[in-house]
């Protein structure tokens, strides 16, 4: 098959294969997500092409890669014209991108501002379908010493022990930490009990000279930081 096509001229290559045509005479940032979705999805039916197969898949998504990446390889099989195959190859790829992100993450050696903080955590935080609640701990000079995963809840909420929370900064010898945690429902804005909870946090760091620095909401696509609104 594929030494049959390498033979054809690039005007007769079959639908499916204009993504790759598309890729190999413009370079990969020229495709649409719908495009690189189809060179994954590989080939489509005689109904559709893999294009508006993957144009389908992810209009049923808001077009919103994050919450693509939260499909499970059941929720991809109710596509019509998506096998388990073409399944564990969406779901490989867009881990794939998951881990370069938190690679790429990794890299921040110090915390200057809340975006810095947002890019260390979106790619822990951003595509959970329930709530995680993070702790961000950071030596004199503001880096990153260690993450720790203080709670996991559900879809709405998740519970922190502040004892443990300040236990593990002093085990790393922390003078800084900062709070995050996710909304699942993409409602960047606090609630009450993030409140509370930010304010209790700082009033027992406090005690032990440790500074919450700042408490971030993460979402898919933004956050909110407590620091920045001033409400800490």
């Amino acid at each position: 098959m594929e030494k049959v096509r390498k033979n054809l001229p690039i005007n007769q290559w079959s639908e499916d294969d204009k993504p790759r045509e598309k890729l190999l005479l413009k370079g990969n940032t020229a495709l649409s997500d719908a495009e690189l979705l189809a060179i994954l999805i590989g080939s489509g039916s005689r109904e559709e092409s893999a294009v508006d197969l993957s144009k389908r898949i992810l209009a049923a998504q808001q077009n919103n890669l994050n919450q693509l990446a939260r499909l499970s390889i059941s929720d991809l099989k109710k596509f019509k014209g998506i096998g388990e195959a073409k399944a564990i190859t969406i779901i490989a790829a867009l881990e794939l991108g998951r881990r370069r992100r938190l690679e790429e993450a990794l890299e921040i050696p110090k915390v200057t501002d809340s975006r810095t903080v947002y890019e260390l955590l979106q790619p822990l935080l951003g595509d959970l379908n329930h709530e995680e609640f993070w702790i961000v701990y950071l030596s004199q000079s503001n880096r990153v010493i260690g993450k720790w995963l203080a709670s996991k809840g559900g879809i709405t909420s998740t519970l922190v022990d502040v004892r443990l929370v300040l236990r593990k900064a002093l085990e790393l010898s922390a003078t800084g930490i900062i709070l995050s945690h996710n909304h699942p429902s993409g409602k960047r804005e606090p609630s009450q009990s993030d409140k509370d909870l930010t304010r209790k946090m700082m009033d027992a760091a406090k005690v032990m000279d440790i500074q919450v620095l700042d408490h971030l909401i993460v979402t898919d696509h933004s956050y909110f930081s407590f620091a920045d609104e001033g409400i800490l």
